[in-house]
């Protein structure tokens, strides 16, 4: 067969042939109107006409698939730019002193070798100040005000901003980095560090932008359930290009979306650089980034050329250059930024289309529109986007701003692959500076070898006017403000089923907490502000019956018929639900742990966040969000429920959690502890309501492990100083007979190992005559912590015996400690116990069994610790070795 004989081609299977076509006529006729567009004006002009007809069908409400992108052009064309409400000039005096002041910052502080970042906030300053001056509200007027996630590597830029202000003299600019004293200016946005003006921790990058969303989703939360209007906050995320490819970044994108969460604007400054190079250097980011907005269901709009770009596109009557715009990589955008007019006209503008288009600029023409009229840096174009993204309706907004990284930072800075590494300028460049930025800067003051700051006075009409827009606005920002707000204690009956103990039943901890969180929601005064969160583990901790009771929260409601609904503990999801069900997400939840962890803060309202998560799921998985949440002093209950590496049956090695006590303590504000009975639990949770939601609330958070293991749950026994015991950790739970005579030993557990340590004590009475004392500490963490603080104060010359040695001081005996992690977790108090210490743990990786088996396998069972207890007190030459051989061989205790 001859080519010019071959068959046509069959048509590409669609998924529209499975529709009926009620007219293939009309259809045909369609298909051949597109094919005569395309033979007599190009396939230019029938992208266009099918985009035009697309915009149309959705403006008509025709339900119609969404375009994922569009061109390499501004979202908001010239024309329909909205007025600009402000000065321009006085803005634009306003954000070259800003631009000066936190240049000058980073270079002083460099000089120490404290180093800083400049270039970041150069390329973003715009986009900060028309937020700062037009949309971003204080909490003067409502007490919530907007939320802001500023990106940490702009931190010199606000501050620049308050020093203005006045908020910061110039002592604190020079502290900038410089915390040892106890008055230094973070490096970043840290809370902890400077409460009075951080919100929210953001350096950690890609956790900011998913904060952000779930904080908007907690403050429609709050209003959904009556707890605080906050149909007036918006919350702004400022966030890098390179940014985005943390998978954090993106990970909650279709929440945002789904739930309609159009109290959210994302603002990303596409610089097209990251740390190294360029973000995208073989294609776009802008487009890649708009493509997965857009398919996640946001609302996009893009502003990437400045105003220099608007007569030279109206001169684009063919789509030339628009389609050239789209078709240039980053990497060579960024190129064309840094290089001379002649470089720019014979590589971009290439054929003779563009040659003549550019053959209308002059140099610095061509020059200005790649170095400097970029939609990010032109306070009009910043504007527009702005308005139109809390104008819009229905979704989230996610504004894509195109900037070059070090601008107006002179030649060395700009479009320099290094210059996140460049920390300071020279007294040269800071004149090329000043020049650029019109700043009335003597010479003489740039003469000497420091830097001057440049403030123009409190009484100037820079400030002046800066201080009126923050007053029309609600007030400065950012700003952190905390009104006490304290909570009434539960009353002592909801802690009393717990106190009593569950009799014969065999109940696990887990269960017990879980009841006692229940007790607590029906509470008339607090019960309203428990957030129980749960990653979609709710049945596996016994929470199913808070379904029906509080509700799932869900901004739809239930519109729809559960499949369960003639059960009791029916699925009920509600606007004004309590319960939160994250579905599989753990970093998720933790977000929204954190949001509502911080409500005290940021909306005045305290909430009382209960995060229940399975095993190690929590600070395995989301160490930077616990870190991220002690930075932000979030309060609340965290969970590790199901935990211990042992007592999780059949789950093996990715579910055996024998460490999470251990990440845990290495986290300053994490109160931890290690319950072993159900009245412990009462104990702990009474005293983390009265730390955290008292009089004098503290910024920590408590973490609880509990066991999925049935245990009998004895009543709260009447000892000396228990509950104190309790909350600092270490009480004698059951004493071996008073003067019996033999060896003696104490025996210290926590958590489910302290029913193998009880079991032992038998064994080594009953068969072996030692006598064990049996302790339960409940926070090895909280030991070694009290001890740690004692050692300080003997260094300042005051004398204080830490908690841990003064009571088991005078036991008799060595100590053995176990528990259900590894040996690093009891080990932590070692050094302050006066007596001979060891300990048995589960180190290693674990393992699928049966829980007797995985005990024994990790040498923590009862058997084993009698071994081990025989052989501690043989070693003390209180004991026959021979007794450590014949219990190895009665207990078959091998290797």
């Amino acid at each position: 067969m001859s080519d010019t004989a071959r068959p046509a081609e069959s048509p590409v299977p669609s998924e529209l042939d499975q529709l009926p076509d009620r007219d293939r006529e009309e259809t045909a006729e369609w298909q051949a109107s597109l094919d005569a567009v395309v033979r007599h004006a190009g396939p230019d002009r029938a992208v266009y006409l099918l985009r035009r007809v697309h915009e149309h069908a959705v403006g008509s409400g025709v339900s119609v698939p969404v375009l994922l992108s569009s061109d390499y052009i501004n979202t908001i064309p010239a024309a329909s730019q909205p007025a600009f409400p402000g000065d321009v000039g006085m803005e634009s005096r306003i954000t070259a002193l800003n631009r000066w002041n936190a240049a000058a910052m980073v270079t002083r502080g460099s000089r120490l070798g404290l180093g800083g970042h400049i270039s970041t906030y150069a390329s973003a300053a715009w986009l900060y100040e028309i937020g700062f001056n037009h949309f971003f509200k204080g909490k003067d007027a409502d007490g919530s005000g907007d939320q802001l996630y500023l990106q940490g590597h702009a931190s010199p830029g606000i501050y620049a901003r308050v020093f203005l202000e006045g908020r910061l003299g110039e002592e604190q600019l020079d502290a900038f980095r410089r915390e040892a004293g106890g008055h230094g200016l973070p490096s970043y946005p840290h809370p902890r560090r400077l409460p009075w003006l951080w919100e929210f921790p953001t350096v950690s990058m890609g956790l900011g932008p998913l904060a952000a969303i779930y904080q908007a989703r907690f403050n429609r939360y709050l209003h959904n359930r009556g707890i605080k209007d906050t149909s007036g906050s918006r919350v702004w995320a400022f966030l890098g290009d390179g940014e985005m490819d943390e998978p954090e970044s993106t990970a909650a994108l279709a929440l945002a979306a789904r739930e309609g969460l159009d109290n959210l604007t994302f603002v990303v400054n596409c610089n097209l650089q990251r740390l190294d190079g360029p973000v995208r250097s073989n294609s776009k980011i802008v487009q890649e980034l708009e493509a997965r907005f857009r398919g996640a269901g946001w609302n996009v709009v893009k502003t990437l050329w400045g105003e220099a770009w608007d007569p030279v596109l109206e001169q684009d009557v063919t789509g030339s250059l628009v389609r050239r715009l789209g078709e240039v990589p980053d990497a060579q955008m960024q190129t064309y930024a840094a290089r001379d007019a002649d470089y720019v006209r014979k590589h971009f503008f290439v054929g003779d289309t563009l040659s003549d288009l550019a053959a209308r600029l002059s140099d610095t023409q061509l020059t200005n529109l790649f170095e400097n009229s970029r939609g990010g840096h032109e306070p009009l174009k910043v504007h527009a986007v702005y308005r139109a993204a809390v104008e819009h309706r229905g979704a989230p907004t996610v504004v894509l701003a195109q900037t070059v990284k070090g601008h107006t930072l002179g030649s060395a800075f700009e479009s320099r692959n290094a210059n996140h590494q460049m920390k300071k300028l020279t007294m040269a460049q800071f004149r090329e500076m000043r020049d650029l930025l019109e700043l009335p800067i003597p010479d003489s003051a740039l003469s000497g070898e420091q830097v001057p700051y440049w403030h123009p006075g409190k009484n100037s009409p820079e400030v002046q006017y800066l201080q009126d827009r923050r007053k029309a606005l609600g007030g400065p920002a950012p700003v952190r403000t905390v009104v006490p707000k304290p909570l009434d204690q539960p009353p002592a009956h909801a802690f009393e089923g717990l106190e009593k103990g569950f009799g014969n039943q065999e109940v696990a901890t887990t269960m017990a907490l879980v009841r006692l969180v229940k007790d607590l929601m029906r509470d008339k005064e607090t019960g309203q502000r428990w957030v129980p969160i749960i990653p979609d583990e709710a049945r596996t901790f016994g929470m199913e019956s808070l379904f029906p009771s509080a509700g799932i929260y869900s901004p739809q409601g239930q519109t729809y018929e559960p499949v369960d609904a003639d059960q009791l503990l029916y699925y009920k999801e509600a606007k004004n639900g309590q319960l939160i069900d994250e579905g599989i997400t753990e970093a998720g939840s933790m977000a929204e742990f954190t949001a509502a962890a911080t409500s005290y803060a940021t909306h005045g309202e305290p909430m009382i966040p209960f995060y229940i998560f399975y095993a190690m799921f929590g600070f395995q998985r989301t160490g930077d969000q616990f870190w991220a949440l002690a930075d932000q002093m979030g309060r609340g209950f965290v969970v590790g429920a199901t935990a211990g590496r042992t007592t999780m049956t059949g789950e093996g090695l990715q579910h055996a959690d024998g460490h999470s006590h251990l990440l845990a303590s290495t986290n300053p504000a994490a109160i931890s502890y290690d319950p072993a009975f159900a009245y412990e639990i009462a104990v702990i949770v009474k005293d983390g309501l009265r730390r955290m939601y008292g009089e004098r609330p503290e910024d920590v958070f408590y973490y609880l492990t509990v066991y999925n293991e049935p245990k009998l749950q004895p009543a709260m026994p009447i000892l000396p100083s228990l509950e104190e015991g309790i909350v600092r950790g270490l009480y004698r739970f059951r004493q071996a007979q008073p003067g019996a005579a033999g060896p003696r030993i104490q025996l210290l557990s926590s958590g489910t190992a302290i029913h193998w340590a009880l079991k032992a004590q038998e064994l080594l009475s009953n068969e072996w005559g030692v006598h064990a004392d049996v302790w339960s500490v409940t926070s090895w963490t909280e030991l070694r912590r009290d001890a740690l603080d004692a050692d300080r104060a003997r260094l300042r010359g005051e004398e204080r015996t830490p908690y841990v040695t003064d009571t088991l001081s005078g036991a008799p005996g060595p100590v053995l400690a176990v528990s259900d992690w590894m040996r690093q977790v009891p080990d932590q108090i070692s050094q302050w116990v006066e007596q001979e210490y060891t300990s048995l743990g589960t180190d290693g990786f674990g393992l699928s069994d049966t829980r007797d088996a995985v005990r024994r396998y990790f040498r923590v069972d009862a058997e084993s610790i009698a071994v081990a207890a025989l052989d501690q007190l043989a070693r003390s030459g209180v004991v026959d070795p021979g007794q450590v051989v014949r219990a190895r061989e009665r207990y078959g205790w091998h290797g």
